[in-house]
């Protein structure tokens, strides 16, 4: 095997040494320096001595430590045995103390072996014996059977070095704590389990490292730290139940058994596939610059928080209006605020912005907006329950920028007059739009973005570039939108009455573990013997949805650069709502297929309509006509 690297002494300039944080600095420390150190105890408890700082190295210093003497170049497999290699080099064998410390308790105790190969030490009690903790009160001879036990073997993580005044041990601490750091933020328990062909550094230590010093430092939004803590815990829980499953699953010549065991392997595929995607979804968020896009595409977005009830218990209305007059004044109390539809406890505040209006309300007030054309310069984050509403003809109020991130809204007998893009569906927001009539947009009338929910109800949608145009881009993050359409009529616009806009990020290719691989096929053969997969096909189609030499960038490329379309229904022949249903849905099907036959090649057909998501939950009665390059597409970009 070939070495990560020789491990130069302490005084070598290049070594990554113990820092030492000041109030606004981090020195580094030489030889002859006095070292950082930190009671692990809080005040009162029983007396230990002082352990060696190492816990405030910087990015640098550990990225340098990782890269230049740990890891090297290693792959997946090799992790464990170079960090094993590592802590030979450096590691003092013998005669140093440490606290050992866990959620149990601490104790302080001494070394006298290292067995690297395991990432353990030999240990025994120190004397005098120093014990502490809440839950598991223990004197000398109960630890000292509780080690025998163990065999007197503890990991090294749970140990934190002694200072030494000689200095000696220094080396050993900061080893010690690279390999604890490494366990708990860098590496995943199913890393071994990858394919091997790639540098782990590069692909999994440096972004995850960067991604922690990203959040300690506070660059990284706390729900987007959140939603990462949510799907490394769900990846987690998924892996320890694949693992359970793998291992459960047998050769047997017995029917009963055999019939088992084809049950847990369809099990089995389910839990790969749903860790595959996991697994995908914790690699974007760990990369920098798809962090970036994925808080401008709205996760991390900072939330507004409800207000509540106003304190004094009054309901307010609040009305919008660029100039009021006396007239407008007597229509709105004779037509809006009349005994019928309001009450005296109601108060009447008055704004000349639709947006200001929006962030004074409290809980169950009303907004109304009068004719006139408003200019928003912001946008509307509501939390909670209130309802704002138009008065007037739809032509007379007329609000210019800006789009909805996220939430629910409900559009209702709008007109919306665009100049670019018309109305926006962010991820995870929804819409309800009924009976509006949407033009004029030079780019797309809709822009329907993954995980969203939207319902559509006798829109009439025309003159634009595209009529609707759906972003179903990277499909292993995002979960397909889900669309009602019902007598919509979409017509007369540039491109497509409806354009499926696909990113071409090819899915790392992954086999599922052998023993489930192996056992599926098998099973296949000998239960569906005809529907067995052609391979040339397979690879033809998966090759057919992505593009070649296709950087893996979120960034959207203008339609006239860099854009390749497919016309799935290049002709207004076919424009019957019936054909359209049938290709949308088709096509969303399809898509799915091909993206989990590069998962495994083993999956059937009928396994693979099972696991798919529909994108298109209804379409009835809709109307494309005399769109420019027919009612749908499917564009690469």
């Amino acid at each position: 095997m070939v070495e990560a690297a020789i491990v130069p002494a302490l005084t070598d300039p290049m070594l990554p040494e113990l820092a030492v944080p000041g109030e606004d600095q981090v020195e580094i420390r030489g030889n002859h320096d006095s070292p950082k150190k930190e009671n692990l105890l809080p005040p009162g408890a029983t007396k230990f001595p002082e352990v060696i700082e190492t816990t405030q190295l910087t990015y640098y210093e550990r990225y340098r430590a990782y890269q230049d003497y740990i890891l090297g170049d290693t792959k997946p497999s090799e992790v464990k045995d170079f960090i094993a290699e590592y802590l030979e080099k450096v590691l003092e064998p013998y005669g140093w103390q440490a606290l050992w410390s866990n959620d149990m308790f601490e104790v302080l105790v001494e070394v006298t072996d290292v067995e690297t190969s395991s990432h353990k030490a030999v240990v025994k009690l120190s004397e005098p014996f120093l014990y502490e903790s809440e839950t598991y009160p223990l004197d000398a001879e109960a630890m000292e059977s509780f080690l025998e036990a163990k065999k007197h073997l503890v990991p090294l993580q749970e140990l934190y070095v002694v200072n030494d005044e000689s200095g000696e041990f220094d080396q050993t601490a900061l080893a010690v704590e690279h390999l604890r750091f490494f366990f708990l933020h860098i590496w995943r328990r199913w890393d071994e389990d990858d394919e091997d062909d790639f540098d782990y550094f590069v692909r999994c230590c440096e972004p995850r490292l960067k991604l922690y010093y990203d959040i300690l430092e506070d660059r990284v939004p706390a729900d987007l730290v959140a939603e990462y803590n949510r799907l490394l815990t769900q990846c987690e829980e998924t892996y320890k139940e694949f693992v359970k499953v793998r291992e459960n699953i047998s050769i047997s010549d017995s029917a009963a058994e055999s019939e088992l065991n084809n049950v847990s392997m369809v099990e089995g595929v389910k839990l790969c596939e749903q860790l595959e995607k996991l697994k995908y979804k914790l690699r974007i968020m760990e990369a920098p610059l798809y962090r970036y896009v994925l808080c401008q595409d709205g996760y991390g977005f900072p939330a507004k928080q409800a207000k509540g009830l106003r304190p004094s218990g009054e309901n307010v209305i609040h009305v919008v209006s660029n100039s009021m007059t006396i007239t407008l004044l007597q229509s709105l109390l004779r037509e809006k605020l009349n005994p019928d539809c309001v009450t005296q406890e109601h108060v009447l505040k008055f704004h000349s912005d639709p947006l200001l209006a929006v962030n004074a309300c409290f809980e169950g007030d009303v907004v109304v907006i009068c004719p006139g054309h408003y200019y928003v310069n912001g946008y509307f984050s509501i939390a909670d329950s209130i309802r704002v509403e138009g008065y007037g003809l739809p032509d007379d109020v007329v609000l210019e920028k800006e789009g909805i991130r996220k939430g629910q809204v409900i559009l209702e007998n709008c007109v919306f007059q665009c100049d670019t893009t018309g109305v926006v569906l962010r991820t995870t927001a929804k819409l309800h739009m009924k009976n509006c009539d949407l033009y004029g947009a030079k780019g797309a009338g809709l822009e329907i973005y993954p995980s969203s929910t939207c319902e559509l109800f006798g829109n009439d949608i025309h003159h634009c570039k595209e009529g609707i145009r759906i972003k179903n881009f990277m499909e292993e993050l995002y979960d397909v939108p889900k669309i009602t359409m019902m007598n919509n009529l979409i017509h007369n616009n540039e491109d497509y009455g409806i354009t499926m806009a696909k990113f071409a990020i090819p899915l790392p290719k992954k086999k599922i573990s052998s023993a489930v691989a192996t056992q599926t096929s098998d099973a296949e053969q000998k239960q569906n013997p005809q529907n067995s997969i052609d391979e040339n096909n397979s690879e033809l189609n998966s090759d057919s949805c992505e593009m070649q030499n296709v950087s893996p960038l979120l960034i959207e490329c203008s339609s006239n650069k860099c854009e390749q379309a497919v016309a799935l229904n290049p002709s207004d022949a076919a424009e019957c709502d019936e054909v359209i249903t049938n290709e949308l849905i088709s096509t969303s099907a399809t898509k799915r297929e091909q993206s989990r036959s590069r998962l495994n090649e083993t999956l059937d057909a009928g396994m693979i309509d099972m696991m798919s998501q529909e994108m298109f939950l209804s379409i009835v009665s809709n109307h494309f006509k005399k769109n420019g390059k027919g009612s749908f597409g499917i564009v690469y970009s």
